[in-house]
């Protein structure tokens, strides 16, 4: 008898099917001599829409809401059915006694997996794969301890409950607030509260009045004993003030003072590595550093994990490795000691490695630990520029939390003139321990690294109760700013931690949403960002994020409950009581169907009104309706205002090619059938122009066309002119 592995991707089937020794090719599988391994697509089962519980569902109206199923169905999704009647025809092979499930290691992995056999009707004994990186070695020590597939049964019912809950809520609130308004206009649990953090920061923009406020410098000494001294406030400590005059006038007042040093402190201080990364820690820094949107980074990772197998699994929510994995640290380093990290792997390799609580802790690792290297070799020249920029990302944090601190003295002097407080701040470096990873870095560890600023000056050795000269002086002056819209990055952030955007002062709610890792999980934000640019409730103005008309109108019509953060710290501390067998799914579920009468009630009872203030005098060619200007993430559309049209059409989209005058990115204009690149400088080129440039400055030929060809050259000594005019073409970033 054999055992049927069904993994979640073709890519991750491949690797286990030759690690297991299978290379028998199948319709949708590959068999051996004792396992046979198929694989999904992602899911391809799914909940059933409304319409296929009874048909009037598929006529949207208030008056069917709200839609509970008597008993859930589960429906093959049409685009991939054909891999699942392979996987059916797998299942039910009288060959096969036993399952074992390899879809990735979590709880929308488990339900990949668990709706496909709920669907066919198999029954067959389970058993579980929990691996966190695909390399070989992984995969081996995984099947030799394979576990007992009712040991996630809790998990499983997790996930189910949690795709129920949000058909529930998120359908139903959709279905009314369209039919209410007659309007696309769609919420969720997330999304909605996720958009209200978003509006919130606006009005916060808007509201915001700017000051104008002053400080004063000023230097003592020259040369080697030369200092510079900021005005201090002597019971805030801040270095501002919003009255002018008093500024000036203190500045005439010690142009020809001296300074009274009253106090000198100084301090020895260590600063420890960032920490490892967690998904979206590493989405943050990604946005930050590259401008990879948080789906864009999950997707680069996923290669990197799946493809590659240089990285562990991307979807985890924990910074922290667990004590299993110390013994493997050596090897993992000696993988990656290639290129860039050679020179700070080979020093570790030597010495016994410091491993301490800052970043292995098995009590803070849940399903998945830290995203760190694996223990396969490395060929950064296999990688494309976006993957390495990510590689890279990885492989330094899990370097640097094995370096010592970065060591340096704080030198701080306190002196008195005119009867006010000046400070002095200089550091010296003492051990630049893990900084040196990022000392001759192009783009420096923001949120790792100390800014240099006047607290990093070199001082004079000046003694307690000197008396010192004033030689120049500075008043500086500035305007309050207000607070920064948000970027993907700093959007990631509100949604992990969103405590500080809840009304409620409730202690034990605030307490929960951060237990329960704030809106959404790693696994699912990036989606959920993704979706509110597709629905068109934000958009993108170079790498800020603004929320559009039609999302200021939603936020306004959509029931107050389901705005808030606490909704879904509810949700996530039940679910993991779920997965945990503290609480049963169909009590949850029964909840949430009450919710959901509610929420329904809510909107048919309210007053508001929803208006369309981006119609064009352009035309839908299906209804003839006036359509909608509407901009996307990176493009600027035209759409139908009749929902069950659906039709939109591109008219500009954003390109990779760079203004020849000023290099900034431009758009391209489609007009009939002629594409014109425009920059926001006036430039403007046709597409046909823009390619016979490009063909002249030598982009018509790819790196990767010139690598095999060169490749092919290598046992040939014939020159010919396609070699003669490849050595003569300089090989740049071609549009990026």
């Amino acid at each position: 008898m054999k055992s049927l592995v069904l993994a979640e991707k073709p890519s991750v089937a491949r690797d286990i099917a030759r690690v297991l020794k299978c290379s028998k090719n199948l319709p949708g599988a590959i068999e051996g001599s004792q396992y046979i391994v198929t694989w999904a697509l992602g899911h391809l089962v799914t909940l059933a829409d409304p319409e296929g519980y009874d048909k009037k569902f598929k006529e949207w109206n208030m008056a069917d809401l709200p839609m509970v199923p008597e008993k859930w169905e589960l429906v093959v999704i049409r685009q991939t059915s054909s891999q699942y009647n392979h996987v059916k025809s797998q299942l039910f092979r009288k060959d096969v006694d036993c399952i074992i499930i390899a879809t990735d290691a979590g709880r929308e992995g488990e339900l990949v997996a668990r709706w496909i056999l709920d669907k066919s009707g198999c029954r067959k004994p389970i058993r579980r794969l929990w691996i966190s990186s695909v390399t070989d070695k992984a995969i081996r020590e995984g099947f030799d301890h394979l576990k007992d597939g009712r040991q996630y049964n809790d998990l499983y019912y997790a996930a189910g409950a949690r795709a129920q809950a949000d058909w529930l809520v998120g359908i139903n609130a959709t279905r009314a607030l369209t039919c209410k308004y007659n309007a696309q206009l769609s919420c969720g649990r997330v999304q909605t509260p996720t958009l209200s953090i978003i509006a919130r920061r606006e009005d916060e923009i808007r509201n915001f009045k700017p000051e104008d406020y002053y400080g004063l410098r000023c230097t003592t000494g020259s040369g080697a004993s030369r200092a510079s001294w900021t005005w201090q406030h002597e019971k805030s400590g801040s270095p501002r003030s919003f009255q002018k005059e008093f500024i000036t006038g203190l500045e005439q007042k010690i142009r020809k003072a001296s300074l009274h040093l009253g106090e000198v402190h100084t301090s020895s201080k260590k600063t420890f590595s960032p920490g490892l990364y967690d998904l979206t820690e590493l989405q943050r820094d990604a946005n930050r550093r590259f401008g990879y949107s948080a789906k864009e980074t999950l997707n680069i990772m996923q290669r990197l994990y799946e493809n590659h197998k240089v990285l562990t699994y991307p979807r985890t929510d924990s910074r922290y490795i667990g004590r299993d994995i110390v013994p493997t640290i050596k090897e993992r380093l000696r993988a990656c000691c290639i290129g860039p990290y050679k020179q700070f792997i080979a020093p570790l390799l030597r010495e016994p490695l410091r491993t301490g609580k800052s970043f292995v802790d098995d009590s803070k690792v849940s399903d998945h630990h830290a995203i760190i290297p694996t223990e396969e070799y490395v060929r950064l020249d296999h990688m494309t520029n976006e993957e390495r920029k990510i590689y890279d990302l990885v492989v330094r944090r899990f370097i640097s939390v094995l370096y010592p601190p970065f060591e340096y003295e704080q030198t701080t002097m306190k002196a008195s003139a005119c009867g006010q407080t000046f400070i002095a701040k200089g550091k010296i470096i003492t051990s630049a321990g893990w900084h040196r990873l990022y000392d001759t870095w192009n783009d420096s560890e923001e949120d790792a690294e100390e800014e240099l600023s006047t607290g990093d000056q070199p001082l004079p050795l000046l003694k307690k109760g000197s008396t010192l000269p004033v030689s120049g002086t500075e008043v500086t002056s500035g305007r309050t700013k207000p607070p920064a819209r948000f970027t993907e990055a700093t959007l990631l952030s509100a949604m992990e931690n969103p405590v500080k955007y809840m009304e409620s002062s409730d202690a034990r709610a605030r307490k929960t949403l951060g237990e329960t890792g704030g809106l959404g999980t790693v696994a699912t934000r990036a989606d959920i960002i993704e979706k509110l640019f597709h629905s068109f409730l934000i958009e993108k103005k170079g790498n800020e994020i603004s929320i559009t008309s039609k999302g200021k109108q939603l936020l306004e019509l959509v029931p107050e409950d389901l705005k808030k953060p606490e909704l879904t710290a509810a949700w996530e501390m039940k679910l993991s009581d779920i997965a945990k067998g503290k609480q049963k799914k169909d009590h949850f579920i029964q909840e949430i169907e009450t919710y959901t009468e509610e929420l329904i009630h809510e909107i048919r009872t309210a007053e508001g009104t929803f208006r369309h203030d981006n119609l064009t005098n352009a035309r839908c060619p299906r209804c003839q309706k006036r359509m909608l200007a509407v901009n996307g993430k990176n493009s600027r559309l035209l759409v139908c205002q009749d929902r069950e049209c659906g039709y939109r059409e591109t008219i500009a989209r954003l390109s990779n090619a760079r203004c020849p005058n000023c290099h900034k990115k431009m758009e391209i204009i489609k007009k009939g059938s002629e594409e014109t690149f425009v920059c926001t400088c006036g430039y403007k080129e046709k597409m046909s122009a823009f390619k016979a440039r490009r063909q002249k400055e030598g982009a018509g030929v790819s790196k990767k066309d010139v690598q095999n060809y060169l490749k092919k050259q290598k046992n040939e000594s014939v020159n010919t002119s396609f070699a003669d005019a490849l050595a003569g073409i300089q090989l740049g970033t071609g549009e990026n």
